[in-house]
């Protein structure tokens, strides 16, 4: 039934949805047709110049009002299109009596067509049944096959341009829904971008530069009270080597975010060589997502600085092991010479940890931080 009521899409019915070459083709059509029309007027020659420019008259009120029922079913408005397409009805009729039967049948056929290509079909099927009944009862000539044939071709070609026109719609709707999902699509990976870049600030410079002041604020309470120099030194130094760390790993972090980070492998060997650590690899290696071997370098950063605070001079075991849908990094310290704090909030804030667990938690994977026999272990998975 909807089928019967429903109007023609907007997209099927607008001529914006036309290839540029089809409708310069169809500006071509309409042309030659006016040409045509006012050409067989003029050369008729026994028409009077009153007559002639009645019928020239004719011929451009003919195309304004087709034009008009364009405008007004692209606006799905029905009364005002079923009355535009009956003053061409009644031309057609009009030249008909004025003996130009040509006119008429370009007109009944032209209306039939229109008809059911634009209207919803419960009007478009009378509409085109009335011009195509004026076309057989008063244009036609005494061969009732051709005519007989003549009208079934006019409304099957009217309804095989409304699928047409319907299909042209429907392509053009779909595309312009694949074009607003792409864009989505895109400012989603462009806020996700911009979510990992924060991340990675946050976790560089804010670890960092928190650190940093600490070792300041220290001097500068060591200076007011007239400590010594090798103390005041000494915190001097720290917080130097804590700018080199920071600005080391902020060279890291942007070479991640272009892409070019070494195996996460290698970066683990390296920082473990530099820490008098020992690594374990299990499994067969394969590159890393970047997500993910970022997660790794920044939980086995995280917890070596964690050690160095919490349990100097500890002895450090590090395992990563290439599983067949994840990777898991296992960081395990053995207990240092100092009292080891075994709480998650004193290990990091909200750079530590807990900043990483949220961020395997984001990956789909999981970070378990907790003491183990006389030591601490932390365990990260993460889908690669």
């Amino acid at each position: 039934m909807t089928t019967w009521t429903t109007w023609p899409s907007q997209e099927a019915l607008s001529r914006d949805t036309r290839p540029p070459s089809r409708q310069g083709v169809g500006r071509l059509v309409r042309l030659a047709v006016f040409g045509g029309a006012v050409w067989a007027v003029v050369a008729k020659g026994r028409l009077g110049p009153l007559a002639t420019a009645a019928a020239v008259v004719g011929i451009l009120a003919a195309y304004v009002v087709v034009w008009g029922y364009f405008r007004v079913t692209l606006r799905h408005l029905l009364w005002p299109a079923v009355g535009l397409l009956a003053l061409l009805m009644a031309g057609g009729g009009t030249a008909r009596l004025l003996d130009a039967p040509v006119a008429a049948v370009v007109l009944w056929c032209a209306c039939a067509v229109l008809a059911i290509e634009r209207l919803p079909l419960f009007a478009g099927v009378p509409a085109a049944a009335v011009a195509l009944l004026s076309f057989a009862f008063f244009a036609s000539g005494d061969n009732w096959l051709v005519t007989t044939l003549t009208v079934a071709g006019l409304a099957l070609a009217g309804y095989t341009v409304r699928l047409d026109a319907e299909a042209r719609g429907n392509t053009h709707r779909l595309l312009a829904q694949e074009r607003a999902a792409r864009a989505a699509e895109a400012e989603s990976a462009a806020l996700a971008e911009r979510a990992r870049i924060a991340r990675e600030i946050h976790d560089v410079l804010a670890h960092s530069l928190s650190a940093q002041t600490v070792h300041l604020e220290a001097t500068r309470l060591l200076i007011e009270r007239g400590a010594e120099r090798e103390l005041v030194l000494e915190r001097v130094v720290a917080a130097r080597r804590m700018a080199r760390e920071g600005l080391a790993e902020t060279r890291q972090a942007l070479s991640a975010l272009r892409g070019e980070m070494a195996p996460v492998e290698e970066f683990l060997r390296e920082m473990v060589d530099a820490q008098g650590a020992r690594l374990e690899v299990a499994g067969e290696p394969r590159p890393l997502p970047a997500e993910a071997g970022l997660a790794v370098r920044r939980v086995a950063q995280e917890a070596m600085t964690n050690v160095r605070k919490h349990a100097p001079g500890a002895r450090v075991a590090l395992r990563l092991e290439y599983r067949p849908q994840e990777v898991e990094l296992e960081f395990r310290d053995f207990g240092g010479n100092a009292p080891v704090d075994n709480s998650l909030g004193a290990s990091g804030a909200g750079y530590g940890l807990r900043g990483m667990r949220e961020r395997a938690e984001l990956l789909g994977g999981a970070l378990e931080a907790g003491p183990q026999e006389e030591g601490f272990v932390v365990r990260l998975r993460v889908p690669a």
